[in-house]
């Protein structure tokens, strides 16, 4: 990728030392390393999070129940991305995209190490600085590998976004093999602290290279101004009162339980992408087109809710069964359960360049597939992948101890979804924003994740231990998931004319 580009006659930008990364601007092997290690720390502690959650207290556990815990972890995961709005508004407005990925990282690094304190208290105030901390950085460091490059039309801009992207992926693989071996197999906390020192790491290398990054990522773009800034603090303020004094409440009384936190953060997860759509097709700034495109662009986002609440059960639903009915010995080599995280980060470093090849083989041929054809694949294949499941979870009927090979098969197929999916929506986000919402529309995309991981939230809560994780649970929702893609694919010309002159 790299060489490509250098053939194309572009010089990269230089660092102050003339070096470069693999023909790229020196700034993306710091992006490129802290985005790593970023990744490291969060999806190894994602690895550990509901094992650690379900654990009886005598191995050192939460001792949780499954759908609690499983729950708790669809929650967490919605928080992350609901926070990459705000944390998109704070760069733009407040602190510029290179303070705000540095602070993103430091609270990242103490919501890790207060993971570590073996006190449940500090677990979930943990949890909550993690995601803050993510939505801080999630948001930001993607835009500052774009402020490398001579703007959109840099013809070395796709291949860094492919460096960077693999980065994440390796950080991914790492994370379960590593801080996953060390927190079953010698201590939870252990591990948990683990992920924060990779994120210290990741942090301090992003500190000591930020001289190569570009000048725009220290600029803030639309600064607030005073009387703003004091009207939203204001407010904030008058929210988080509320707030402390209504749980302050319901503690003393005696009636806290964890419910009294994922149920309201359930249903805002569910309700905030209904008022930010409902306001853009109001909005009178919006033209009849713009309006029309938004309209088409409600049922890619549904799709996508649909696909993230089944593809993000890997660390909770898939990794219990990973954990409790599946065999963790595959010809003849014993592992850790937290391992079978590994397969999906695997999975796509091997199969992204192919399926990004046979786009182009196929648009060569005129064949290419349309959007609304590969997000119903997508759908089917999420879908597909669930039925997989519910076959694995027929088999360990009994207390039997199913074949890795399954949970295998069941993140292959996921992945091969994924991709047909999540590169094409963050494609069409950007075609089918409205002029007047294009920098935010990415974070609207991000909600989609929110909403899914949040209607899965309220289905491991209302379900509960007997059903969450039964054939049942499984078969449910992989029909549900085909049925839709089946109805996205047999309206697929009224999707098209909704998005006008986008195909």
């Amino acid at each position: 990728m790299a060489t490509t580009t250098l053939d194309a006659g572009v010089q990269p930008s230089a660092s102050p030392s003339g070096k470069t990364f693999f023909g790229h601007p020196r700034g993306l092997a710091t992006l490129f390393m802290a985005e790593t290690f970023e990744r490291f720390s969060y999806y190894g502690m994602r690895a550990l999070l509901v094992l650690y959650m379900v654990a009886k207290t005598g191995d050192g556990g939460l001792e949780i129940q499954a759908a609690t815990a499983a729950a708790v972890y669809s929650v967490y995961t919605a928080m992350v991305y609901l926070l990459a709005l705000p944390g998109g508004w704070i760069a733009d407005r407040f602190l510029g995209a290179r303070k705000t990925v540095a602070l993103g990282g430091a609270i990242i690094m103490i919501g890790h190490f207060l993971l570590a304190v073996p006190v449940e208290v500090s677990f979930f105030v943990g949890l909550a600085f993690i995601a803050l901390g993510s939505g801080l950085l999630k948001a930001n460091i993607s835009t500052m590998v774009g402020h490398l490059y001579d703007g959109p039309n840099d013809p070395r801009r796709d291949g860094g976004f492919t460096i960077f992207y693999m980065g994440i992926n390796l950080g991914a693989f790492l994370a379960p093999l590593v801080i996953g071996t060390v927190g079953q197999q010698v201590n939870w906390h252990l591990g948990f602290a683990l992920a924060g020192v990779g994120m210290a790491l990741g942090l301090g290398q992003f500190l000591l290279g930020t001289r190569h990054l570009s000048p725009k990522s220290n600029v803030v773009n639309s600064p607030i101004s005073p009387a703003e800034k004091s009207a939203i603090f204001r407010k904030a303020g008058l929210w988080l009162a509320a707030a402390a004094v209504f749980y302050g409440v319901v503690a003393l009384t005696g009636h806290f339980t964890i419910n009294w936190a994922i149920w309201p953060l359930s249903i805002a997860g569910i309700a905030i992408p209904v008022v930010v759509f409902a306001r853009m097709k109001r909005d009178r700034d919006l033209t009849p087109d713009e309006k029309s495109k938004i309209g088409g662009y409600v049922w890619f986002f549904v799709a996508a809710a649909v696909f993230w609440m089944i593809y993000d059960q890997s660390g909770s639903t898939l990794s219990l069964f990973a954990d409790n009915n599946t065999a963790s010995t595959l010809f003849g080599f014993h592992f850790p359960s937290s391992w079978f995280q590994s397969l999906n980060p695997l999975y796509i470093m091997a199969l992204a360049p192919v399926v990004a090849w046979l786009w182009v083989w196929l648009a060569q041929r005129g064949k290419n597939p349309s959007t609304t054809a590969k997000f119903a694949f997508g759908l089917l294949m999420i879908g597909a992948s669930f039925l997989v499941m519910m076959l694995a979870m027929a088999a360990a009927g009994g207390g039997a101890k199913v074949t890795p090979l399954w949970l295998a098969l069941v993140y292959l197929v996921q992945t091969v979804g994924e991709l047909t999916l999540s590169p094409v929506g963050l494609s069409v986000t950007t075609k089918l924003a409205p002029a007047k919402y294009a920098s935010q529309m990415m974070g609207v995309w991000f909600l989609a994740v929110t909403a899914g991981d949040c209607v899965a939230a309220i289905f491991q809560l209302v379900l509960g231990d007997d059903v969450v994780g039964s054939t049942w649970y499984f078969a449910v929702q992989g029909l549900m998931a085909i049925a839709a893609g089946i109805g996205l694919y047999a309206y697929r010309k009224k999707v098209v004319a909704l998005m006008g002159d986008v195909h």
